[in-house]
């Protein structure tokens, strides 16, 4: 259609590859941006956000001596639920059940605890973590499309060239 448009071969080459480019660089900025926001907040004082409050812990996976993975949980007095946050396993260290054991963590801390449910969100695209979820017995309970996360500008350009879909879990441990 755009060489019918602009009868020009090479812009019809070359707009695929600087489409391609924006949508890298837009994924990139936004990407970078979000790790500062989380970098600056709870991650900065891990201590002060998942320590010190009443129903939230932060655990770490090490091993051989190497952080491999982390995991959060934070409570909801409101609702008397517990949000797991924060999963994340290095990408040498994936596969090899470190990410069920975390989220397992979280599951016995919600448990000793008396909370009612397990609540998550989570933008993988990555069909694995969804997968690991399920696996854990979380129901998929809704999707948010055009999700923004913290640090977006919602510019015309970054909602072009950079969507995201915000799906929530569920994990009813009993009834309240």
């Amino acid at each position: 259609m755009c060489f019918v448009v602009t009868k020009s071969f090479l812009l019809t080459c070359c707009l695929p590859i600087f489409l391609m480019g924006m949508r890298y660089y837009f994924s990139r900025k936004v990407i970078l941006h979000y790790l500062d926001c989380a970098l600056h907040t709870d991650m900065s004082d891990i201590e002060q956000y998942y320590m010190k409050p009443p129903g939230s812990c932060f655990w770490v996976a090490v091993l051989d001596g190497n952080v491999v993975g982390i995991v959060a949980a934070r409570g909801n007095e409101e609702d008397n639920t517990v949000e797991l946050l924060r999963m994340s396993v290095d990408s040498n260290y994936r596969g090899k059940g470190i990410a069920k054991a975390l989220g397992r963590k979280v599951l016995e801390f919600a448990m000793l605890n008396n909370y009612s449910s397990v609540v998550l969100g989570t933008t993988a695209v990555k069909m694995a973590a969804h997968k690991l979820y399920e696996s854990l017995g979380f129901k998929h309970v809704g999707v948010v499309e055009h999700y923004a996360l913290p640090g977006m500008t919602r510019s015309l350009l970054e909602r072009m060239f950079f969507q995201l879909r915000y799906h929530r879990y569920r994990l009813q441990l009993r009834e309240e």
